[in-house]
């Protein structure tokens, strides 16, 4: 008997009794067997190129983690298959598709061009394998859509936190503000942020009506637009979109990524707060633009009945590289414990807000080392 029907007795011998497939001709199966193989090849070794650019262009131990368990998956669904089968139908040089070249096959603008490319050729590659594994072994096509599903998931990731690492680049100091006693004390608070240099101000405010959130996030828009300053506004993306901020911040119990999204667009950011290192590494996979991690210290602003603290801290800076805000109870004085853990961007409220002057406690941060 023919490897190729061998192959296929096998097959056979697995149907259900009520999802029989049906057997192929020896040619099909000849012809499955290829094209199946040259797409695992393709599938397999993008893979590996993207899980690289993870792991060295990124420093992100979480996705190339994740990348190397997809790679490592795909092929022991491949192993189901009868042995040797895919190797003894691989035929290089009768290859026509070697001689097709496309103009800019060649041509990369960045690194992270080249692991888009191979990202897409990664999930077209599961396609194929997917369909035409249909025709040979049963149960192997509903894997390897499984598998494309988690590829479509890690491709956004790669591309959401590349993209992140560049739009917030350099921005270290995030300052979260209420409404204020009044709308003229929230606009001089917002101005004196503003000319300090902040790079992000957050409006939260609980308290306040959702007329008076709007009316304060309008004038904040008027203040920040004219500045680097990026306005963040917490909890409400509905809030967000009518005054136009660049983004908004939500936390565990608030609206996902995907809801914030439609309502914002794909354009604005979307940070999330979390408080461990599993809730980190799902809000990269959800697309996060970038995470707000603790509570570190005690806070004066907000209660918190657990503390994660550093050590939260110092796990999402040797696992994630999608930008990371300390947050809670961070001053002058513990700052240097922060730095001490991989962290450079922090996020703070009180020790700003309370001061005698704003300014003069930004300055202060500023001047620490980074």
């Amino acid at each position: 008997m023919s490897r190729e029907g061998a192959a296929f007795r096998f097959a056979e011998a697995l149907d259900a009794e009520h999802h029989r497939i049906p057997m192929p001709t020896n040619s099909d199966a000849h012809a499955a067997f290829r094209i199946v193989d040259a797409n695992a090849n393709r599938a397999l070794e993008g893979l590996r190129v993207v899980e690289d650019y993870a792991r060295f262009a990124l420093n992100d131990k979480h996705l190339a983690t994740q990348y190397k368990g997809l790679r490592h998956d795909l092929a022991s669904v491949l192993a189901t298959l009868p042995p040797q089968a895919l190797s003894s139908a691989r035929h290089t040089p009768g290859d026509v598709g070697t001689q097709i070249e496309a103009p800019d096959e060649y041509i990369r603008d960045a690194v992270i061009q080249v692991a888009i490319a191979s990202q897409k050729r990664v999930e077209q590659a599961l396609r194929c394998i997917e369909e035409y594994t249909k025709t040979i072994l049963l149960g192997a096509a509903s894997r390897v859509e499984q598998l494309r599903y988690r590829a479509y998931t890690l491709g956004k990731a790669i591309e959401v936190t590349s993209a992140s690492q560049e739009r917030l680049n350099g921005k270290r100091i995030y300052v979260l503000i209420d409404g204020g006693r009044s709308l003229e004390a929230f606009e001089q608070r917002a101005r004196q942020l503003t000319e300090a240099g902040v790079d992000l101000i957050q409006l939260r405010d609980k308290l306040l009506t959702d007329r008076d959130l709007v009316e304060r996030g309008r004038r904040l828009r008027e203040i920040t637009s004219a500045s680097s300053t990026l306005f963040i506004m917490n909890d409400r993306p509905d809030i967000a979109e009518i005054v136009g901020a660049d983004g908004v911040h939500v936390g565990q119990d608030e609206l996902s990524v995907a809801d914030a999204r439609a309502i914002l667009g794909v354009n604005r950011l979307v940070g999330v707060s979390t408080h461990s290192i599993e809730q980190a590494r799902q809000a990269v996979l959800d697309g996060a633009d970038y995470i707000g991690c603790g509570p570190t210290f005690r806070s004066q602003t907000k209660e918190f009945h657990e503390f994660p603290g550093l050590e939260l801290l110092r796990t999402v800076a040797e696992e994630i590289s999608l930008p990371a805000f300390a947050i809670g109870g961070i001053t002058l004085k513990n700052l240097p414990q922060v730095l001490d853990t991989g962290f450079c961007r922090i996020a703070v409220s009180g020790c700003v807000n309370s001061a005698a002057d704003p300014r003069d406690a930004i300055a202060q941060l500023m001047a620490a080392k980074f």
